[in-house]
């Protein structure tokens, strides 16, 4: 069951990765997907947070706890359940560059589900962007031969499940959500004495 599993896996990362051989007019932007692209990400998290609601603000927190928890899970997994870069044991077309060290989970992945998955569960419509946003950057990472499918799946699920579990806990557990309400409040009193009043009355 593994190795059928394993051989599935191969073959869906064959037929995506070929077509860096094939279709080269993609490979820039596939680059730019594996490479960059989660750089939006963050901007789109600086971007909430200084729309200056307190929604926008819990959510931007939000957002940051569920990548952490996510690459931390993603670390002792990787730990443990230890696999290869598809470049080590195959010849692959390897669009960017990228250190030979663990690919199970995929880490760009548990990132981008994390954040827009927490985007999606607070404001529903944009988050059906974010999300798509986030599934091309999975399918990127396999494009352009740093990862198998399956390592794109994990992270996306942890990414996922995370970001779910740190809303959960963050809505329902009084003590968590006044800390990050403390945290948000003791930001804004710094923010109201440095930004001019008039900017401050539009919070």
């Amino acid at each position: 069951m593994t190795e059928m599993i394993a051989n599935l896996d191969y073959q869906v990362f064959q037929w995506l990765n070929d077509f860096a051989g094939r279709d080269t007019f993609l490979n820039e932007v596939m680059r730019f997907f594996a490479e960059r692209a989660e750089y939006i990400m963050i901007a789109g998290i600086i971007l909430y947070w200084f729309t200056r609601t307190r929604d926008n603000r819990m959510m931007a927190i939000q957002s940051l706890i569920a990548t952490a928890v996510g690459f931390g899970t993603s670390a002792l997994i990787a730990h443990f359940f230890y696999r290869d870069r598809p470049f080590v044991d195959h010849v692959v077309y390897q669009l960017v560059p990228h250190a030979a060290n663990a690919s199970f989970p995929s880490d760009h992945a548990t990132a981008a589900f994390a954040i827009a998955m927490t985007f999606y569960i607070v404001r529903k419509r944009e988050g059906n962007v974010w999300l798509v946003f986030a599934a091309l950057i999975a399918i990127s990472r396999v494009w352009t031969g740093v990862h198998y499918p399956i390592d794109i799946l994990a992270g996306a699920c942890l990414g996922m499940v995370t970001a779910w579990v740190v809303h959960r806990v963050c809505q329902n557990w009084t003590f968590a959500n006044r800390v990050l309400q403390a945290c948000i409040e003791m930001y804004e009193r710094v923010e109201c004495k440095i930004l001019p009043k008039k900017q401050t009355r539009e919070m």
